[in-house]
């Protein structure tokens, strides 16, 4: 039975010019990545950029890692960073925005779905990450890096430059802001059940 290599081999073979080895970490990790950058970019092209972003610049910037916290810590950070960038840039090139549209659009979101995807709809999975992408984008990045991410509050506050103590009080919030987004998408459901 052959071991898994660590992150930390393939970062060595990769800073000792076995770059073909970072296609291992990124396969490792870019289902995080996505998932993360989805989460604040709000739809899959845009994530795919982030995304994209994150490993070109995680690649230049290897060299710099210092093996003080989990790759996967590090890879976090720059993910966050990457995409808090994109928003604001997308801010800025965006002319105008009517956020009550957009409230509303948000909103109706739920509603879009077709009867063929009905099954999807009712399943508990489908509504925590309706309920995940209604959140502003720095609450679902903590709810998925504590949750999804199985990080410790250590690890997410150096992710999000942070202290540990200020990440409990914004994951807290951040449930209390989730618990508020399910209970508004399953009024309908629990409606049916009475």
């Amino acid at each position: 039975m052959q071991q898994k290599e660590t992150d930390l081999d393939l970062i060595t073979a990769v800073l000792n010019g076995d770059t073909a080895q970072y296609a291992v970490l990124v396969k490792r990790h870019q289902r995080f990545v996505f998932t993360l950058s989805l989460r604040f970019a709000k739809n899959r092209e845009d994530a795919e950029e982030v995304a994209q972003d994150v490993f070109v610049k995680a690649y230049r910037a290897l060299g710099t890692f210092k093996q003080t916290s989990k790759f996967s810590t590090w890879l976090y950070t720059i993910t966050y960073t990457t995409a808090m960038t994109f928003l604001r840039k997308k801010r800025l090139d965006t002319q105008s925005i009517n956020d009550d549209e957009n409230v509303l659009q948000i909103a109706n979101s739920g509603n879009d779905f077709d009867a063929s995807n009905s099954a999807e709809k009712k399943s508990s999975y489908a509504y925590l990450s309706q309920a995940i992408d209604m959140l502003l984008p720095d609450d679902a990045a903590i709810i998925t890096l504590f949750y999804k991410g199985e990080q410790s509050l250590e690890e997410i506050g150096e992710a999000l430059s942070m202290e540990p103590n200020t990440v409990k009080v914004k994951l807290h919030r951040a449930r209390q802001r989730l618990k508020e987004k399910l209970q508004y998408l399953l009024k309908d459901e629990v409606k049916e059940l009475i």
